[in-house]
């Protein structure tokens, strides 16, 4: 029966994954209360999932599948769909399986007393929820959502020694070389969905396009796929990602996130391994990579990185496979799939526990292990016999199938073939090495190596090594077992070979091939111990990430000389550019065109009168030096501006000009007084070139503003939203109504830039703590400037040449600012204002406290942090998203609520109304954030050099190194 079933239990797909994000969130807390215990609770989620899987397996057998599909952005048409099929339930039943046994193994490998234990459990169960949501993705975005997901939280587990500068290295160039393959995934993907029609990926594949776009897209994703998959030529990241802990490295780079490339081969071969670059281009950079891997690994004396380059050789392995694209290679390509995880997680188990036992992982210092740890070097030999396919273990049944498959592929999977038999060979040989490294006795009669003496070992962690060593040897005695479901895939692309899957196929090509394997691996490791035994243990030899760093640093070099041409620390130089580029550009284009001003309607009187107004203070900017005038100057055209815009008919953009071109003025005169007044002084050569781009660019922009209007040709969005505004929105007032409702993501993108700016900024300035209340009697300078006593009611009486009539009537005036711009908050969704102008008025009174009395007016003022001022305001513009899907409709969809109110009449409140109160409160935040990083530490640095300008000394609170009291620096607090 080929077709898709109905959801079943499938249909709880995407609350799994919204568990396994809830789950990560509380992990690290949970760690930080139980310890190392935590990672055992954890371990049920991905134990559930494999169950939960694998009472599925039924669904997907014979071509069948389960769907399901929650709506997520209707707008792009990006919907969470899922699938599960019999490749999917492979990597599901990989991804979960293996990560359980990770998470119990990793409650004993880290210390009691390990501080990144929290972070790591974090890490772990969010990258187990990506990669399930990799392989169940049904649409070509979401795959690469969450393939970037992969990359970031592996950047995150890779790192999670951050205080080893290898480690931090190791995870930068992982995350670069998979990031830049995702980018062109990316771009692959959009080219397929575009030209298919559709970015269902099944969809796409029940119909495969074709055509030069389409070779072109599945190349590019080919790229995306090679870089996760460390093939080459980025088959250096994964042997310095090795610098993750023991279990982590099992579980990404053995089961999973190196899978991620393979499983997007496999998705894709069924439809188009027809491509003509497809075989060509996989099975030259399998093959290569499956031999290369393999010989370094016989050069390692790390055992982990011996099994790194033995992982890299077994994913040229699979690449090779399913690059030859026939049903039957395809088959005993996710056959090795399978057996690479049970042999090589259980490997890296073992590595760990010889590392935490011993203290070491060089195998020239290991001596005698397989008499000290017995049981430990039976699981091992029988893990890594799977690994060099000998029997009774499942590596032998898939490799003997993936002989099959390409021997069934004609020239090239011949060709294939042997490429698979001399890699198979250097495999028996490192496998060999491998144990010959962890357990021998080594040295001579003469001089032997110290026997090693290792410590004990919980059973948390080999417990997760026998159970997999158990299921490869169950499912190499039986591997039959497996036939089912791969043959559900492999018939995807075709009809296949019944019994690919068997311990024994009697005597054919495949098993001389294994054989001839066998005994050239063999004598390969012999060769190499005889003339180890003559010279030295071999060495390493070149480090991997070579060429990437001197790429890295060339390219560092070349932005350095580049920004050094360019950037020449001069503003009139950087903007001139900017000006000459536009000019050129645009500018001759728009000369090309021919086009003129369509209906051009001359202001009336007052208008052209402004327009005179404004052109004068521009020209006067120009030619003023001093920065104070040139501020002062600005700020006239910008109030001139906001005049206009009355005169137009647009109160709430004049509202919204009028608060922020005086916020912005405060900002800048904050900036100069720590600048000389002559800081905007030019000399007078060059004058007449500037004048000549400020003249042709302010032409431009006149002309564009001109023209563009007159070129519209499709009705005006805006023509359409009076009603909705109303009727939908619950607003008379547009423009709000467009802000907090119609394009409500934007405002709640621009404000989230905005608190990140913020941070940025103020962390750039100054590192001070954002001061709360401040004291109410601070300490006096020494000798004060002025000897009057503190007065009982201000709260600012150490700043010298103070206004107490401004202080006291600023005190006045503050609380009724702040009620006023409550009002100007909830009315503005029917009149002007709203969050955002609401937000600067309060932050205007602020400003006026801290102009009035300084720093510490301003902390009695507002004695909250800005930043969990922003943050609060962007969780409650946050919760209003969330609220509209709980509604029932979409995110930040507005509900009106109505009501009569005995006195009060009849009332109306909308729901989009807390979004704008976020608003205001990141508003508020803000502008607070400005003053304090700005001017109280602007306050400070004053008051210290009058102090010293003048010989007296601050008296300060204890700890607060000769600063003023309340200003002690401090880290930033967010």
């Amino acid at each position: 029966m080929i077709g898709s079933a109905p959801p079943g239990a499938f249909a709880w797909a995407p609350w799994l994954l919204a568990a396994y994000l809830a789950v990560a969130i509380i992990a690290p807390t949970l760690s930080r209360r139980w310890g190392r215990t935590a990672l055992v609770a954890l371990a049920v989620l991905p134990g559930f999932t494999t169950a939960w899987a694998a009472v599925q397996i039924p669904d997907v057998l014979d071509g069948g599948s389960a769907s399901t599909s929650l709506t997520w952005v209707t707008a792009l048409s990006l919907d969470i769909d899922l699938r599960m099929d019999a490749l999917a339930m492979i990597m599901t039943l990989v991804v979960a399986g293996i990560g359980t046994l990770v998470l119990l193994y990793s409650a004993r490998y880290f210390p009691a007393d390990d501080d990144g234990t929290a972070r790591y459990s974090g890490s772990l169960i969010a990258f187990a929820g990506a990669m399930l949501g990799l392989v169940w993705a049904d649409n070509l975005i979401l795959l690469v959502i969450f393939w970037e997901l992969t990359g970031l939280l592996s950047y995150l587990l890779i790192a999670h020694r951050t205080g080893k500068r290898s480690s931090r290295m190791a995870a930068s160039q992982a995350l670069m070389v998979t990031t830049a393959g995702g980018l062109v995934l990316l771009v692959g993907a959009v080219m397929l969905g575009v030209t298919a029609g559709t970015f269902t990926i099944s969809e796409i594949l029940a119909d495969p396009p074709s055509g030069p776009l389409i070779t072109t897209a599945i190349v590019l994703m080919i790229i995306g796929g090679i870089s996760k998959s460390a093939i080459i030529p980025f088959q250096f990241w994964l042997p310095g990602a090795m610098a993750a802990p023991t279990p982590a490295s099992a579980y990404l780079h053995a089961a999973t996130m190196v899978k991620a490339g393979i499983y997007l081969f496999a998705r894709l071969a069924p439809a188009f391994a027809v491509l003509p670059l497809w075989q060509p281009l996989l099975m030259t950079m399998g093959g290569g990579t499956m031999l290369y891997g393999a010989v370094l690994a016989l050069r390692q004396r790390d055992l982990k990185l011996l099994l790194a380059y033995g992982t890299v050789s077994q994913l040229g392995l699979m690449t090779l496979l399913i690059g030859c694209g026939n049903p039957d290679a395809l088959l005993g390509g996710m056959a090795m799939l399978i057996a690479h995880a049970t042999f090589k997680a259980p490997l890296f188990f073992a590595v760990g526990v010889i590392d935490t036992s011993t203290g070491t992982r060089d195998l020239t210092k290991l001596s005698g292990l397989r008499h000290s740890l017995p049981g430990l070097a039976t699981m091992t030999t029988l893990a890594a016999i799977s690994m060099a396919g000998i029997p009774p273990m499942v590596g032998f049944a898939a490799k003997e199938a993936g002989y099959a498959g390409l021997l069934d592929g004609g020239t090239p999977g011949a060709l294939g073939a042997a490429i698979m038999a001399l890699g198979s060979a250097l495999t028996v040989a490192y496998s060999a090495r491998f144990l010959w490294g962890a357990f021998a006795d080594k040295g001579t009669p003469a001089a032997p190596v110290p026997a090693t003496v290792p410590t004990r070992s919980s059973p948390w962690m080999t417990g997760p090594i026998l159970v997999l060593v158990l299921l490869g040897l169950v499912l190499g005695v039986w591997p039959t077992l497996l036939e089912p479901l791969l043959q559900s895939y492999a018939q995807t692309a075709g009809p296949t070979h019944e019994g690919a899957m068997a311990p024994w196929h009697g005597l054919n090509l495949p098993l001389a091939l294994s054989v001839a394997g066998w005994l050239l691996g063999a004598g390969l490791f012999a060769a190499q111990r005889t003339r180890e035994r003559r010279t030295e243990i071999a060495r390493p030899g070149g480090d991997p990430g070579a060429a990437y760093r001197a790429t890295t640093a060339g390219v560092d070099a070349l932005a350095v000389c580049v920004t050094g041409a360019t950037q020449r620390g001069s503003l009139p130089v950087s903007l001139g550019a900017i000006l000459l580029v536009l000019v050129a550009f645009p500018g001759t284009m728009l000369i090309r065109a021919r086009t003129g001003p369509a209906d051009l309607v001359l202001g009336g009187p007052a208008e052209l009168i402004l327009s005179l107004v404004i052109l004068g203070l521009a020209v006067a900017t120009a030619r003023v030096t001093r920065g104070l005038t040139a501020v002062m100057l600005v700020g006239g055209v910008g109030y001139a501006i906001a005049v206009l815009f009355i005169l137009r008919g647009a109160p709430d953009l004049a509202l919204t000009q009028i608060l922020v071109e005086t916020t912005t003025l405060i900002a800048a005169l904050l900036v100069l007084t720590r600048l000389p007044d002559t800081a905007l002084y030019t000399s007078r050569g060059g004058n007449g070139f500037r004048l000549a781009v400020a003249l042709a660019g302010g032409a431009l922009m006149t002309g564009l503003a001109l023209i563009i209007p007159g070129t519209r040709i499709a009705t005006p969005v805006s023509a359409d939203l009076a009603g909705p505004a109303v009727e939908f929105g619950g607003g008379k007032n547009i423009v709000n109504v467009i802000l907090v409702d119609v394009r409500a993501w934007d405002t709640y993108g621009e404000v989230t830039v905005l608190i990140a700016a913020a941070t940025g900024v103020a962390s750039l300035i100054f590192l001070v703590r954002r001061t709360g209340r401040a004291p109410r009697r601070p300490t006096v300078p020494a000798h004060p400037v002025r000897p009057s006593a503190p007065s009982p009611w201000l709260a600012t009486n150490w700043m010298p040449r103070r206004s107490l009539l401004l202080e006291v009537v600023t005190r006045m005036i503050f609380h009724i600012i702040v009620v006023f711009s409550v009002y100007v908050l909830f009315v503005g969704h029917d009149a002007p204002g709203g969050g955002f102008a609401a937000g600067l008025i309060v932050g205007l009174a602020l400003t006026l406290r801290y102009i009035a009395g300084g720093a510490f007016e301003l902390g009695e003022a507002a004695p909250v942090d800005p930043g969990i001022l922003m943050g609060l305001g962007l969780l409650i513009s946050s919760v209003t998203a969330v609220y509209g899907l709980l509604a029932g409709g979409d995110a930040l969809e507005s509900t009106i609520l109505k009501a009569t109110i005995p006195v009060l009449g009849d009332l109306k409140f909308v729901t989009s109304s807390f979004f704008d109160i976020g608003v205001y409160l990141i508003v508020i935040g803000l502008v607070l954030d400005v003053l304090r990083s700005l001017g109280a530490e602007l306050d400070r640095q004053g008051v210290q050099a009058r102090a010293e300008r003048d010989g007296t000394a601050v008296r300060t609170e204890p700890g607060t190194s000769g600063r003023p009291p309340g200003s002690a620096r401090q880290g930033i607090r967010r």
